[in-house]
């Protein structure tokens, strides 16, 4: 299938900074697909998605429901790289990833993707969480129209949820009544009760939690222990992640046969294919 995308006209200042790279210019989002957009892939995430030329851009391009960015408090301002040394003051959060996702969002009738599933933005915090959240609370505020809202018991979903990692301040968000945002938990967080309203997602790093990396058949306790960890975030009504994992297909065949929700790629068009191809299957 062609999913070659063609985009709105765009403003003036969106054009100039369009034609550069991600190292010279973060540039906002036209509005929507103006032919059939690609297929929105529930499991796809974005790993780094800012370290993209386009970023979020390329990720929407190809169908990911799920995009992750790194950002650092630097002058009041949530910047988005992985390292502070290559914050540019240009490349905050919501030229980056707010505005072009609020732009698209309106354009096809309060979803990402035109009747698509939910859009998974997750913020790794990279400074103190507690003032980088506290930055952070009042922009979000500003996109509420289009943002999962948390409670403790309760979860209403709209178009976009956002989820901290990192540094995220979990007893301050714990604390709130309402808010914008959730916090991924950890594989150690399963040995007590779970809250989807507070840890929706359950993330953790492969490497040192399992010692398979896809090479040869899957060890029967590696595929016991996977199988548990992925039926126990379920159950209590999380999903799971996992970071740190070598860009094998024979390894994402195993994570998506034992039902991990997002699997992790910095190659986009790789994980588009090979989702694709499961799907078809289906």
């Amino acid at each position: 299938m062609d999913h070659t995308i063609v985009y709105h006209p765009i403003r003036p200042w969106q054009a100039l900074v369009a034609s550069m790279t991600f190292a010279t210019f973060c540039f906002a989002a036209p509005l929507a697909w103006t032919r059939t957009p690609p297929v929105p892939l529930l499991r796809a995430h974005a790993h780094n998605d800012y370290a993209h030329e386009r970023p979020l851009l390329d990720a929407l391009d190809h169908g990911f429901c799920s995009v992750e960015a790194d950002v650092h408090l630097v002058d009041g301002q949530l910047l988005v790289a992985h390292d502070v040394k290559d914050v540019r003051p240009e490349c905050t959060l919501q030229a980056l990833y707010l505005e072009p996702l609020r732009e698209r969002v309106a354009a096809n009738k309060g979803r990402v993707y035109p009747d698509g599933p939910r859009f998974i933005l997750l913020i790794d915090f990279k400074s103190d969480g507690a003032a980088t959240y506290a930055v952070l609370k009042p922009i979000l505020e500003r996109y509420k129209d289009m943002l999962t809202t948390f409670s403790p018991k309760a979860t209403e979903e709209k178009a976009v949820t956002v989820i901290l990692s990192g540094n995220s301040p979990r007893e301050i968000v714990a604390a709130e009544a309402t808010r914008f945002v959730g916090i991924d938990g950890r594989l150690t967080d399963l040995g007590f009760p779970l809250n989807p309203h507070l840890t929706p997602l359950i993330s953790d790093v492969w490497k040192g939690n399992f010692n398979w990396f896809g090479s040869g058949p899957m060890p029967e306790d590696v595929k016991q222990r996977l199988e548990h960890i992925v039926s126990t975030a379920h159950a209590a009504g999380c999903i799971v992640r996992f970071w740190g994992i070598p860009p094998r297909e024979d390894l994402w065949e195993v994570l998506y046969n034992s039902g991990v929700d997002l699997i992790n790629a910095d190659n986009l068009e790789q994980l588009q294919q090979f989702l694709l191809a499961k799907e078809k299957k289906q």
